[in-house]
């Protein structure tokens, strides 16, 4: 008898261990597989048992549901039928986490039989050019939040000349409700590793680093073991694969500085500095780690790369819409109903995301807003829920698709309170590079709690305040502060004026 249980952080929390432990004291033929999430969080822990005809998803279980699982499984109280056959599984386009959930996480023959490794082949009979075009040619843009094109990135710095060159893998996943990276490394951490050799060969670099927040343990520990699997089989070390040049990576911890998201804080933090930012020029495209060309991709761009290999940029760049290609994991979360990772093409309309993928809101009461993009994303009303989920779309709307984390709130939520918590939010995680970002957001903090006071001579001075932190700093965490502040005036200005009557 075969058993999946997730070893995901977020299906640990919800006793996932204790589930499993208690499968294991049942004894007898068992073989206890702890897998990554399928993504459908509201039902975690989420147990399978392999069946002839298929997988069989029981959640969300409990250790008093287990044994239940080993009498006649169509009769368990917490049966929910094949699967794949779920309608959270059957409406996915699963491209980059196709593995997630179905795989054991550290069996490298696992991953082989499920088309792992095919990418990589392919990409040791093309020249560094060609797979940067490759690359190119699918439309993948960056996933980590700005949505530059991959391939330019890598062209410059497979073009570049030095001695020694690096990829750089940013898993530090600081934005609230975001949760993809962490997934696909707990779930699926060979993808990781054949997209960042892919990139090594593209680019003629020699090391990687996977960078990771302190606060993901579960993460490092599968990472590091991954590492030391691949490593062990040839797939890195003196020669990929025993065909190509050699390639190596390890695993780095930060601290878990908010900061240490942006490319060049994150750069310093690996080189043992402070983690701040980096004025730019240089590019780290050309001056990165230790001054030498790095790539730094985010986890979910490096991890697409073996599917583009695999299928062909043509098959990659056939889903979504104008300049957004591919698919995307979104990542939903807050107060809705249905919370989880689902991965589809671009193009849905957020409305369609929120009502129907994620099936409104938990409460029941209306949708007020869904903010898109982490802590630094705009706040988008009921009204723009025609928006279709698109880099460019959102841009037009002054919004982001950032990391394509969404939090839904309802009609109880007070914008003028989330509007305050952005900015205090920038205040406190400021690495203090750049006035605008350290000072503003301190003055934007005072300036909102004035108008939460009743001050409505406040408003403007908000305004500029946030116009000069968008212009003036040096990073996306200033950058970008404004933009949850602006939307919140915009589009909820009740909430704003009850401040001012509740003064009065």
């Amino acid at each position: 008898m075969k058993i999946y249980v997730p070893l995901d952080s977020a299906a640990v929390a919800l006793g996932a261990d204790e589930v499993a432990e208690a499968i294991l004291a049942r004894g007898g033929d068992v073989t206890l597989v702890r897998n990554g999430s399928r993504g459908m969080v509201w039902l975690e822990p989420l147990v399978e048992v392999e069946t002839p005809a298929g997988r069989m998803a029981f959640g969300p279980m409990t250790v008093a549901d287990v044994p239940a699982l080993f009498g006649d499984l169509a009769q368990h109280p917490k049966a929910l039928g094949l699967t794949e056959d779920l309608p959270w599984m059957k409406a996915q386009t699963r491209l980059t986490f196709a593995r997630v959930g179905v795989v054991d996480p550290l069996s490298l023959d696992d991953y082989r039989t499920h088309g792992g490794l095919a990418g990589l082949e392919r990409a040791l009979g093309m020249t560094a050019p060609d797979m940067v075009a490759e690359v190119t040619a699918s439309g993948l843009r960056g996933r980590g939040g700005a949505g530059f094109p991959t391939g330019i990135k890598w062209k410059t710095v497979s073009e570049a000349k030095a001695d020694r060159k690096y990829i750089v893998c940013n898993a530090d996943e600081g934005d609230s409700a975001t949760f993809a990276d962490r997934m696909l490394m707990e779930g699926d951490p060979f993808t990781l590793i054949e997209g960042m050799a892919i990139a090594g060969l593209a680019c003629g670099a020699t090391k990687g680093f996977v960078y990771i927040r302190s606060e993901y343990p579960v993460a490092i520990a599968v990472m590091q073991k991954a590492v030391e699997v691949a490593r062990a089989a040839g797939v890195l070390g003196a020669s990929v694969l025993g065909r190509g040049p050699a390639f190596d990576m390890e695993v780095r911890v930060g601290a878990g500085a908010y900061v240490c998201g942006e490319e060049t804080s994150l750069l310093n933090s690996l080189e043992g500095k402070r983690g701040i930012v980096r004025a730019k020029p240089p590019l780290p495209a050309l001056e990165g780690f230790l001054g030498k060309p790095t790539v730094v991709n985010n986890v979910i761009s490096l991890a697409s790369i073996p599917v583009i290999f695999a299928k062909g940029a043509a098959f990659y760049q056939g889903f979504g819409l104008g300049r957004s290609r591919g698919t995307i994991p979104l990542q939903i979360a807050g107060n809705v109903k249905h919370g989880g990772l689902y991965e589809i093409a671009f193009g849905l309309t957020l409305g369609e995301i929120v009502n129907q993928i994620g099936g409104g809101t938990a409460s029941g009461r209306p949708v007020k807003a869904v903010q898109v993009g982490g802590p630094l994303g705009a706040y988008f009303p009921v009204g723009l829920f025609d928006t279709p989920f698109g880099y460019e779309e959102f841009a037009g709307k002054d919004g982001l698709i950032g990391h394509a984390g969404l939090t839904v709130f309802d009609d109880t939520a007070d914008m003028l309170g989330m509007a305050r918590f952005a900015m205090e939010f920038c205040a406190i995680e400021s690495c203090g590079k750049c006035t605008p970002c350290r000072i503003g957001a301190v003055r934007g903090v005072e300036t909102l709690d004035r108008i939460g006071r009743g001050d409505s001579g406040a408003l403007p001075l908000l305004t500029d305040l946030c116009n000069t932190m968008k212009a003036g700093s040096l990073c996306a965490l200033g950058g970008f502060t404004p933009y949850p502040v602006m939307s919140a005036l915009t589009h909820f200005p009740d909430d704003f004026a009850r401040a001012k009557e509740a003064a009065e």
